[in-house]
């Protein structure tokens, strides 16, 4: 994890202290159920639960032995056995490493999952106040990067505050995913452990039993989880490349919030520079590396083997940190973005109506053309404009295979801004039901 894109409530679900607290969890509730069904002694379990939960325990120490032993777990077990006593040999009976970290990983995926969630509420409520803000604000619809027609501001920051809720909801599936938990011991039989263990640390963890576990829990859940987590970051990147371009000089229709104080540039103080959707775009990449990664990880050898460990030990938090801070960030972008009605409206009319186009030529079909030779004639008046030889309208009204066709008036009708956006409100209203 990078201090420099990681937030402290993050973090905190991918450190050492909270690792071992969450075994520890795992260990006195498998101990609790051991004891309800009668297979250890009651106050053992009393005993493991009441010295390890006052415990810090002490991550430096469990390093020094794992330096030794060579053995993350054992190592954790080892320690904790320092602080509980003798009641500690009857910790991790019949369980295997597998059920203490696979349990671990996904209960921190899921408390991850659950802040990114949070985050993602902030997001949609950001985008739909500026969508509703800017519902009748006029900008040029672009294709391939080239004007087209007209809609709205508000329109476009629809469109992504749709997409952050689909979102939302593949996050919700990517929470469930991973919510299992496995206490089956050695190749997932429950040969040294019975299955109401497993059920009773399920419950106490806020997880589900995993149906069939193999002695590790099936690393499917965990491609899906990280591809989910790579879909949002691409629809993060969509965003943030809009307001890219909408910041490029040319264009200015939008742009990130300069600070007082803030600097664009080393050697250009004009300089305002669209630096966070910038990395936004870098971070959306980061978190996109995680994926191939996790689908390689499923197919492990037979029952299990420790190929996937080092991958997770990387992409689990480094994934989540990167998008729980990028969609922090983004929030922050689309609730200060500086947005210019003025050069939307420079910029939609920069083509002297060429954006009418499309209405020219329906509007010449309806007249009795024929739709190619409808094409050819709004193609060859448009054709001039482009090269800044006049106003689309003005040319139209002198040729004369096109008046024949339309008058002037009928001409000027079709050049009206509100046509293109009279279905605005139907869009909002499929949208945010308003």
């Amino acid at each position: 994890m990078i201090p420099r894109y990681t937030r402290p409530e993050m973090a905190s679900i991918w450190s050492p202290e909270t690792k071992f607290r969450i075994w520890f969890e795992i260990e006195a509730h498998a101990l609790n159920a051991m004891a309800e069904l009668g297979l250890v002694p009651r106050e053992a379990a009393e005993t493991v639960w009441e010295k390890g939960s006052s415990a810090t325990f002490d991550v430096a120490r469990i390093d020094e032995i794992e330096r030794e032993v060579k053995h993350d777990v054992i190592a954790f077990l080892t320690h904790l056995a320092e602080i509980v006593g003798p009641e500690a040999r009857f910790v991790h009976q019949g369980m295997t490493s597998s059920d203490v970290l696979d349990t671990c990983l996904n209960v921190q995926l899921v408390r991850a999952t659950d802040l990114l969630l949070s985050d993602m509420d902030a997001l949609l409520a950001a985008l739909k106040r500026r969508a509703i803000e800017h519902k009748h604000t006029p900008v040029i619809g672009r294709s391939h990067g080239i004007h087209a027609e007209p809609t709205t501001f508000g329109v476009k920051l629809a469109t992504f505050y749709a997409e952050f809720s689909r979102a939302r909801e593949r996050l919700l599936h990517a929470r469930e995913e991973v919510a299992t938990c496995a206490i089956s011991g050695a190749v997932g039989t429950f040969a040294n452990i019975d299955p109401r263990v497993e059920e009773h640390v399920a419950a106490a963890m806020g997880l589900k039993p995993e149906p069939v576990s193999t002695q590790v829990i099936p690393r499917d859940r965990h491609a899906m989880y990280f591809a989910i987590l790579g879909v949002i970051a691409s629809s993060i990147e969509r965003l943030a490349t809009e307001i890219r371009h909408m910041q490029r000089t040319e264009v200015l229709e939008a742009e990130e919030y300069f600070s007082p104080g803030q600097k664009g540039s080393s050697a250009m103080p004009h300089k305002r520079n669209p630096v966070l959707t910038e990395n936004l775009t870098g971070l959306a990449r980061l978190v996109r590396s995680a994926v191939v990664p996790a689908m390689e990880n499923v197919a492990l050898w037979h029952e299990r083997d420790i190929s996937h460990s080092s991958v997770e030990r990387g992409i689990a938090p480094d994934a989540t940190v990167h998008l729980d801070f990028a969609l922090v960030r983004l929030t922050s972008v689309i609730d200060r973005l500086v947005v210019y009605p003025e050069n939307m409206q420079r910029n939609l009319d920069h083509l002297g109506g060429l954006v009418h186009s499309q209405r020219v030529l329906l509007a010449l079909v309806a007249a009795g053309a024929q739709r190619e030779d409808a094409y050819r004639l709004v193609q060859r008046n448009a054709m001039p404009v482009w090269r800044g030889e006049g106003n689309f309208l003005d040319l139209l009204e002198k040729d004369p295979e096109v008046s024949a066709l339309l008058d002037d008036s009928q001409l000027e009708e079709l050049f009206d801004l509100g046509y293109h956006l009279k279905h605005v409100d139907t869009i909002f209203a499929r949208v945010f039901g308003q």
